[in-house]
């Protein structure tokens, strides 16, 4: 995938993401266990594939993930609780994770700035 259209997906993702200030992953509500798969982008690395959207997180619970659920997380908990944890586990972030197309995963790090930079700024 080109540059340009990994930029395009993270522009469009943080543009929805901005409005609600929330990011959306896929829940096993019995066990809690979040959608987390091996990377097809980065060997020996697991993503946690995350959307910008309920509606779009919900088209992907079928199959081997129908017993999930979208659940919300807010930026302020993502930048407070999730960032080190997934840095620890060396988790990348697939952003608006697709079935086909183009997959945009990035460090954990890299995506933690991007959804900083969307953030109202406090007085």
């Amino acid at each position: 995938m080109s540059d340009t259209n990994q930029r395009e997906i993270l522009a469009e993702f943080l543009a929805q993401s901005k409005t609600s200030q929330s990011v959306w992953a896929l829940q096993d509500k019995e066990s809690e266990d979040w959608v987390v798969l091996d990377s097809p982008n980065f060997e020996n690395a697991e993503v946690m594939p995350v959307w910008s959207s309920k509606s779009l997180a919900k088209t992907h619970c079928v199959q081997e993930w129908q017993a999930f659920t979208p659940s919300e997380i807010s930026i302020n908990d993502w930048l407070d609780y999730w960032l080190e944890d997934l840095k620890d586990d060396d988790i990348v972030v697939g952003v608006n994770w697709a079935e086909e197309g183009d997959i945009v995963e990035l460090e954990v790090t890299d995506f933690s700035q991007a959804l900083a930079s969307i953030q109202p700024v406090k007085s």
